[in-house]
């Protein structure tokens, strides 16, 4: 079987690399350079990255080649970010990367070539009623399943998660004893949106500064300035420069420009307990086979749990009704559906409230 492994230069696509390698396969290596070096003045360095990865592909031997698709990650995933960003919703850019990028434009330029595409995702393949689903990671805190949820049915199909049944401590552990060029290597703090440039920044170059007012919701009362509705998300706390707090962001006026927030963290207009899917993208099928009221787990978010909640049909909308308040729910944010049982991963679509 002909295998093409995505390396990061990162301890986890090390580790793949490392275990296909003890079963005796030869994958060939790929690196996806994806950064905007040069661009616009924003610089995205990947040296390091690429030299750790060729340390991998000598250490076994391998061949290592370097795929560039920063073109293609600008016209597709940069500019779906500042589309959302610029009509007030909040965009999940990592996801876009894996569906177009990743498992799109690698797919269409070089991983047809190969039978299986392997990735240090923390996920797993499972089989069931004759079809290949997304399976959840058995590592929680890792699972990356909700970065996975915008693929489609021949994309998983060829993806292999080799790391889906490891916790993360032995992970690094396997790094550790094999003597990997990453294996003391800090995890990295994002996927791929930006790497090391700093997100307001990047705003700022593409969309400006425009000074609007800060609003307590429940009182009207104007009690700060801010430079732009884009530079915030709702139920973001941080970086809002008010004294008093916390604050956090509950509603934002596009129009205006304004930014309503509240103060406290028990605020009840800080949760919610309900919203809509729109385009709901089904990796493999509807797990639920069109039925009405079921139980379902979900994210909307990345995090380490799940929330419980029940999916009704509304035209071409799901309605997640959440059995406990959620934080934060924000429109253009990808929920995430799964199984009760939080085995499977079904598919995301995009939050509308």
């Amino acid at each position: 079987m002909n295998i093409a492994t995505l390396i990061s230069g990162g301890v986890d696509s090390g580790v793949v690399t490392h275990l296909l390698c003890e079963q005796g396969y030869k994958p060939d290596l790929f690196y996806i350079k994806i950064g905007m070096d040069g661009e616009n003045d924003l610089s995205c360095t990947a040296e390091e990255d690429i030299e750790l990865a060729t340390a991998t592909a000598k250490k076994y031997g391998l061949q290592f080649n370097i795929i560039d698709l920063q073109k293609e990650y600008w016209d597709n995933v940069v500019a779906y970010a500042i589309d959302k960003v610029k009509r007030g919703f909040t965009p999940n850019p990592d996801v876009m990367c894996n569906k177009l990028i990743k498992f799109g434009c690698f797919e269409q330029k070089v991983g047809h070539l190969y039978d299986k595409t392997a990735t240090g995702h923390y996920a797993s393949i499972v089989e069931r009623d004759n079809k290949i689903w997304l399976g959840t990671a058995v590592d929680p805190v890792k699972d990356q399943t909700d970065f996975l949820a915008q693929i489609d049915y021949l994309q998983v199909s060829k993806l292999m998660f080799p790391l889906g049944s490891l916790m993360k401590d032995e992970v690094r552990d396997i790094a550790l004893n094999a003597k990997l060029p990453s294996a003391r290597r800090k995890d990295s703090q994002g996927i791929c949106f930006l790497g090391k440039i700093n997100y307001n920044d990047f705003l700022r170059k593409f969309l400006g500064e425009k000074e609007g007012n800060i609003i307590e919701l429940e009182t009207g009362k104007k009690i700060g300035k801010h430079k732009g509705f884009w530079f915030h998300t709702i139920g973001q706390r941080k970086g809002l420069g008010l004294s008093g707090g916390p604050w956090f962001v509950i509603n934002k006026d596009i129009n205006e420009n304004i930014i309503y927030v509240s103060k406290g963290y028990d605020c009840e207009k800080q949760y919610g307990t309900d919203f809509l899917l729109q385009d709901f993208n089904y990796i493999t099928d509807d797990l639920w086979k069109g039925e009405d009221n079921v139980e379902i787990a979900f994210k909307i978010r990345h995090t380490d749990s799940f929330k419980k909640g029940i999916l009704t049909r509304e035209g071409d909308h799901l309605h997640i009704h959440s059995t406990t308040p959620v934080q934060g729910i924000a429109p253009g944010q990808f929920g995430v559906l799964y199984d009760k049982d939080e085995k499977i991963c079904v598919g995301s679509g995009e939050i509308r409230v």
